[in-house]
């Protein structure tokens, strides 16, 4: 049974829809990613689901129970929130900040038990926070301030979690220890997550299920495996120029323009960082001999004006190499990338020899190629 469903649930602002038929479950333990563009709707669906915004339209149930029902005092009992807007902290301190995550369970007056300071300190130490605590709120980095947030949100000892944006101002250090903590958070506590990201790489790993939020619709939901895969990303994204690779989570940029001008002898993932020099260089290139599972052939897909390939698990025979050679003659001179050949790719290393009897000029850095031509 779902902690959490949305049956025909509509959100918008000022009595206006933004999205509309929503449908929406999410069970204990799940970490649920929202992603799409800026501007999709992102925010505004996770504003309503914390009721800072009106639903208008459909229902929300926790537990069963409509959650337009649920008094405000035990609804903070069951989300905790973090959100991008700034906190006026009034010259709090950090530790003081994450103390207010205790005041659902606290009387009139909000004094603190030795149980509800231990829980602090827990979450305090859960995100790295304890050199921060007697730091004013005000003064610490974007990072930290983030990282304070989370703490009041785990004090708060939810059953639902709800962020938005949480990596936003992150490094890329406190980003992996966030979202691990998340996580845990899901695993150990069966807490429900549910969040918005910008980084649908990490999306893609951290999530069970993906909603992708598009304008006036949810285009899709499913697990990553379902979602990053064939054109969705594109699709939601309006991505025209390069390409995004699902299998890698990886953004490439769009491909230089013409004929391949080099050929590039690569393999087993020495050709990645080539193609990638090539392509901020503006030389268009081609490439081979690569494995369909090759992982060059990744990036290659995206990046080269031409590939030359063989199926997955096969060895490179005569009809590809004739293939290769005739493109490399084309292109006019030969890049190795790959010094390592064994069984499989073990004739691609034919195509210096082949090179050399041509007099075709044979690089072996990228930056030594003229950005104008690829003949020297």
């Amino acid at each position: 049974m779902s902690l959490l469903s949305a049956k025909n649930w509509s959100v918008g602002y000022a009595k206006k829809i933004l999205l509309d038929g929503i449908e929406l479950d999410v069970c204990a333990g799940e970490i649920v990613t929202l992603i799409g563009p800026n501007g999709a709707g992102k925010s505004t669906v996770l504003k309503s689901l914390t009721r800072h915004l009106a639903s208008l339209g459909g229902t929300v149930y926790v537990d069963g129970r409509d959650f337009r029902g649920i008094p405000h005092k035990e609804f903070a009992t069951k989300f905790s929130v973090v959100l991008t807007e700034r906190l006026k902290t009034e010259r709090m301190t950090c530790r003081e900040v994450v103390e207010t995550g205790r005041y659902p369970y606290t009387g009139f007056f909000g004094r603190l038990t030795e149980r509800d300071r231990a829980i602090v300190r827990e979450s305090l130490a859960m995100v790295g926070g304890e050199t921060l605590e007697e730091l004013p709120f005000g003064a610490v980095s974007d990072g930290q301030r983030q990282r304070i947030l989370l703490a009041r949100a785990i004090c708060q000892q939810p059953q639902i979690m709800v962020l938005d944006e949480p990596t936003s101002f992150l490094d890329i250090r406190y980003k992996i220890e966030l979202l691990s903590i998340l996580r845990r958070l899901a695993a150990e506590r069966n807490m429900s997550v549910v969040l918005s990201l910008h980084e649908i790489d990490l999306a893609a790993k951290i999530s069970d299920r993906i909603v992708c939020v598009c304008g006036d619709r949810v285009l899709r939901a499913g697990t990553p495996e379902e979602i990053f895969c064939g054109d969705t990303v594109r699709e939601l994204y309006g991505i025209r120029a390069g390409d995004y690779n699902a299998l890698f989570g990886s953004v490439e940029l769009e491909k230089p323009a013409g004929t391949g001008r080099v050929f590039v002898l690569a393999g087993g993932g020495s050709g990645i960082p080539v193609f990638r020099a090539l392509q901020r260089r503006g030389i268009p290139f081609s490439t081979g001999i690569l494995g369909e599972n090759d992982v060059d052939y990744q990036v290659a897909r995206a990046l080269a004006y031409t590939t030359v390939s063989v199926p997955a698990f096969c060895s490179v025979e005569e009809e590809a190499l004739v293939r290769a050679a005739a493109e490399m003659q084309r292109a006019g001179g030969l890049l190795l990338a790959c010094a390592q050949f064994g069984p499989v790719n073990a004739r691609a290393a034919e195509l210096e020899t082949i090179a050399a009897r041509q007099n075709l000029p044979i690089w072996r850095r990228a930056e030594e190629i003229p950005r104008g031509e690829a003949r020297p």
